[in-house]
């Protein structure tokens, strides 16, 4: 295992592979994403994370990217070029953003499925809260 002195990042990317997002290519894609970074010397820049379900199954593939806490949907391998020039722009990769953050919470995007409501019985099943 790693430590990774984060100073010099600018950028963490969360990148889905829970079991949604998992059956459609997230391990295709954290790669795609990971070779752009790699290819580009952008390793100290943008820092990724691989994550279990961030609960936008709906918009597999759910990447996120900090800090402006823009969430992205239906990300595919293809777009892992135009997803890092954005990054390395310090710009939103705007046709794939399900969700913006506005600072005091995230606004989504027109067209973009609302989601169910959070409730305490909801939120134990999906969890697996014992």
């Amino acid at each position: 295992m790693a430590t990774w002195d984060l100073s010099k990042s600018k950028n963490h990317v969360l990148i889905c592979n829970g079991s949604s997002c998992s059956r459609v290519g997230a391990e295709e894609l954290t790669q795609a994403i990971r070779k752009e970074i790699s290819d580009r010397n952008a390793d100290e820049a943008i820092h990724t994370t691989r994550t279990r379900c961030n609960g936008r199954c709906q918009d597999k593939c759910v990447v996120i990217s900090y800090p402006n806490g823009t969430w992205y949907k239906d990300l595919k391998p293809e777009d892992a070029s135009i997803f890092i020039d954005s990054l390395l722009a310090g710009k939103d990769y705007k046709e794939k953003i399900s969700h913006l953050f506005n600072g005091e919470g995230f606004e989504r995007v027109n067209g973009v499925v609302t989601g169910i409501q959070k409730d305490k019985e909801k939120v134990s099943k999906v969890s697996k809260i014992l």
